[in-house]
């Protein structure tokens, strides 16, 4: 095994203003000019999910709404994300990745970690391999990478942050003291505002204070997490890079919303799930996969919360099906009159949109892959100009109730790779 001594060599590649770079990639117009991937600028609502360098440049940032980004830049080019563009390069990364280790572990879709110790002699050798994959990817793909190279997870993602873009930063045993103590404390994975707050407030201010607290010190106000960010800042982490054939596969797909007022009818009830099931249909389709359960979770004005399932005659990613599923499980359990504060709809038991289904007599299968390619056909619509250029016509009876985007909206929040 490599590394130095028993160490193992992890490497964590964070992809550089990843959607706005490969925004900027496909649309060679818009190279040249500030750019951020966002929400619907007419509407002057939601935020950046990513912006490009000359935006950064601006005071552009990650997370604010897009207003206040189009105040701090006026000529500022905002578009519309594009998720299977996003995946498609995603993999791509992962791919040049995978020519170096099988050890290759998902860290939402434009980071990674990467265990090499067996593909290299120490820790050295492998900083000069994640300078072959950082200008591979460059060559290949057109985009830039950061890549942190450490012996545990923690370490390396704080290297692939620490000099950006296009660089490998490495966090040695002999070096990490000196460059990795005085980093904030909001710099360590999972030190989120709150837990910041907490810190600060006790005299605790860099990454290296949390290491000389001691974890019995850091528990007595933060609980069982005190341990895992004492662990964290001593370089103590030890968790595996799961190997591909590890990695837990995307097992639901799911939206819910609290209703602007109380839902008070069966008209209201299916205008929300109209919206809800368009969303976890595109986002099935984005994936390319099928649901062959559907589930609904509901929340009333007395905060009585009731969920409810079924199985899907065949396996779809329809969004007519789900919606009429959706609202004969709701239907089953409620009657009017009713206040309903929030909805969701969850689509599970996946599987592959190429799994193939046996055709029926009754033409089920047949209808069913219609409906699908009619939506897939509104989905490259949207992606090209907007969320809200094809709407059902049931949306515009009370554009109040259904003037929400949970598709835009929607964050992927990566779970801990280990358990306390």
């Amino acid at each position: 095994m490599g590394g130095e001594g028993t160490d193992r060599v992890v490497f964590h590649l964070d992809c550089n203003k990843f959607f706005a770079s490969v925004e900027c990639l496909h649309r060679p117009e818009i190279r040249e000019f500030p750019v951020a991937v966002g929400g619907s600028v007419e509407k002057r609502h939601g935020i950046v999910l990513t912006a490009n360098q000359i935006a950064a440049k601006c005071g552009v940032k990650t997370a604010e709404p897009i207003w206040q980004a189009k105040a701090k830049c006026p000529d500022l080019i905002v578009v519309p994300p594009n998720y299977p563009l996003y995946v498609r390069f995603s993999g791509l990364v992962k791919a040049i990745c995978a020519d170096y280790t099988d050890k290759v572990e998902s860290f939402g879709l434009d980071e990674s970690w990467l265990d090499v110790t067996d593909n290299v002699k120490d820790i050295r050798q492998g900083e000069l391999l994640a300078n072959k994959i950082r200008e591979r990817v460059k060559e290949e793909l057109g985009i830039t990478v950061s890549v942190g190279v450490s012996w545990n997870k923690v370490f390396s993602k704080l290297g692939s942050d620490y000099k950006k873009p296009d660089a490998v930063t490495l966090f040695s045993r002999e070096n990490y003291r000196e460059k990795i103590f005085p980093l904030p404390c909001r710099d360590l994975l999972y030190v989120g505002p709150a837990t910041e707050k907490k810190l600060l407030s006790r005299g605790i201010f860099t990454i290296g204070d949390i290491a000389e607290a001691g974890p019995d010190a850091l528990c007595s106000f933060l609980g069982k997490n005190g341990y895992m960010l004492y662990a964290f800042a001593a370089g103590l982490e030890d968790s595996p890079v799961k190997d591909v054939l590890h990695q837990r596969g995307v097992k639901s797909v799911g939206n819910s919303v609290t209703a602007p007022r109380d839902l008070i009818s069966c008209e209201d009830v299916k205008l929300t799930f109209s919206v809800l099931g368009e969303t976890v249909a595109r986002r099935l389709r984005d994936q390319g996969l099928r649901a062959k359960k559907l589930g609904i979770s509901v929340r009333d004005s007395r905060l009585n919360t009731f969920t409810r399932q079924t199985c899907l005659d065949l396996p779809t990613s329809s969004a007519d099906t789900l919606i009429a599923n959706a609202m004969k499980l709701f239907c089953a359990d409620m009657t009017e009159p009713f206040k309903v504060r929030s909805i969701g709809i969850c689509a599970y038991e996946l599987c592959s949109a190429d799994l193939s289904v046996q055709f029926d007599m009754f033409g089920e299968v047949k209808r069913n892959e219609r409906a699908e390619k009619l939506e897939k056909t509104v989905d490259i619509l949207k992606y090209r100009f907007g969320n809200d250029c094809v709407k059902r016509a049931s949306m515009l009876s009370d554009i109040k109730l259904t003037d929400f985007d949970p598709y835009e909206d929607h964050k992927v929040h990566p779970e801990g790779w280990f358990k306390l």
